[in-house]
């Protein structure tokens, strides 16, 4: 399809499906609607016209970047984002700003100052999460909108909207691609990930994106990428390949049709040649609360700028509260789920509980790399010289869920605590912390019935649904994901 083609199509799509959606806040309208091809050669261009929407916390010059908050609601940035500019230099067009949770802080992109994001599953007649943050540009890829988005991934933001629309999400390694002229949620956890309906797509942006950024103190320079590069060589030579199944993650509350699709994925990869051997996580049983005491903790610091002296929301009447200048610009210009974080932030580096919860945190966070690093056949090359790789039978990969189960409606979310929310995130968290690459690909599975185990109502007879498969790598073996996104696709 050509370029000329598919952005038209797009720009149909987009017209038909952003009300339904709301899954934009910052709509491409007069910015996109032609398209006049690069004046060089094509073949230089890895995107070639490719219509890529941008999640609402990545600095644009041309848009807004409102993260999706009332105090950023008119903010425009005086520059654009290293993977903007990345982008643009790769011949892409960009679609505009994608709807997400107000920061980043949420799993279904509910808490936007812009209103919900709706994902659309035909046949489904209820109104049905899309997952967060990343929820609007999740969305927007399912529903044709544009070719590809991207999103930030802190702890899952990327990989459980790919999971819920039935698309790929790919979390790169952190430090692969820069975060510079990203809004800042938790600095050592957050990395820009990929959105798109197919594997093959998905490394087409990645490629176009990663690289060392000066600007960025967390960009892995080129010296270290090399290194890395050498050892994946070495190691991508084993074939066919060592699946490894964590046993941690069989819990209970996981649904009968995710298991039954993480069953039969691993059945498809064993047909294929590949080897299944069972690992253990231990440690995992503590990553998601080790997370959420280190991710708001960032965040409470992160957020200490936002008060409309220099620049954003500022509360009309800005009277003095408690002696506090700022107190009612705050108050007014954060929801609900981001007043919840910071507080609970400002807590775990108090005086009083910073050694009982955040030194404990992080202490967890080590722990959970050592499994991994413990799993995985491939040294981990921050950590080890390539030489003293050891020989030990560890795993190339690890395939699990990426949700434990399918999206919930907007009717049960109305009964879920913050905990229950903070669940969803319970196999996406720990690669997080890690800092691994991490892919969600769609696994199609037969759903019998009118109503499943989700209470969905159907347009007549129940037919499949998508269930997202997470593969997990050892620190910078990026590319290996790419190549088992493929496998699980036949």
């Amino acid at each position: 399809m050509s370029s000329l083609v598919r952005t038209q199509r797009g720009i149909l799509n987009h017209k038909g499906n952003r009300c339904i959606s709301n899954a934009f806040i910052t709509p491409v309208n007069d910015h996109g609607g032609a398209y006049t091809p690069p004046k060089k050669d094509l073949k230089e261009f890895a995107l070639n016209g490719s219509r890529i929407a941008l999640k609402d916390n990545i600095c644009t010059t041309e848009y807004p970047t409102t993260c999706g908050s009332q105090s950023l609601r008119k903010f425009t940035s005086p520059y654009d984002a290293t993977v903007v500019t990345r982008l643009r230099a790769a011949g892409a067009i960009i679609a505009g700003k994608t709807n997400l949770d107000e920061f980043g802080m949420g799993s279904h992109s509910t808490h936007s100052h812009f209103g919900p994001v709706r994902n659309i599953i035909k046949g489904v007649k209820d109104e049905v999460s899309a997952g967060g943050s990343s929820g609007g540009s999740a969305v927007a890829v399912a529903s044709g909108q544009c070719d590809a988005a991207l999103g930030t991934d802190t702890g899952g933001s990327v990989r459980l909207p790919a999971a819920y629309c039935g698309i790929v999400g790919f979390k790169p390694s952190y430090g692969m691609v820069s975060r510079w002229g990203v809004v800042a949620y938790a600095n050592s956890l957050d990395t820009v990930g990929v959105l798109a309906n197919s594997s093959h797509e998905a490394k087409s942006v990645y490629d176009a994106i990663s690289g060392y950024d000066s600007r960025d103190p967390t960009s892995l320079p080129q010296s270290s990428r090399s290194r890395i590069a050498a050892l994946v060589n070495r190691d991508q030579k084993k074939r066919p390949l060592r699946i490894g199944v964590p046993l941690e993650y069989n819990i209970r509350e996981l649904s009968g049709v995710v298991r039954k699709a993480w069953l039969q994925t691993l059945c498809e990869l064993q047909k294929q040649g590949h080897a299944i051997h069972q690992v253990s996580l231990p440690t995992t049983k503590h990553a998601l609360s080790a997370y959420y005491v280190l991710a708001p903790a960032e965040a409470s610091s992160n957020l200490a700028k936002y008060d409309g002296v220099r620049y954003g929301f500022r509360n009309e009447f800005n009277e003095a509260t408690g002696g506090v200048l700022y107190a009612n610009t705050r108050g007014d210009g954060f929801g609900e789920e981001v007043k919840r974080r910071i507080l609970l932030g400002a807590y775990s580096l108090s005086a009083k509980a910073i050694d009982n919860y955040f030194v404990q945190a992080q202490r967890i966070r080590r722990l959970v790399q050592q499994d991994f690093d413990n799993a995985f056949a491939m040294t981990n090359p921050l950590f080890e010289a390539p030489d003293s790789h050891s020989a030990h039978e560890g795993v190339n990969v690890l395939i699990s869920p990426t949700a434990p189960t399918l999206p919930p409606t907007f009717e049960s979310l109305k009964h879920q605590t913050s905990l229950d929310a903070y669940m969803n995130d319970v196999f996406t968290v720990p690669a997080s912390l890690a800092g691994l690459p991490a892919i969600s690909v769609p696994v199609r599975i037969g759903v019998e019935g009118h109503d499943d185990e989700q209470g969905y109502q159907y347009d007549g007879m129940a037919g499949s649904h998508a269930v997202g498969i997470q593969a997990i790598a050892q620190y910078g073996n990026d590319d290996i994901l790419f190549d088992v996104a493929e496998m699980i696709e036949r």
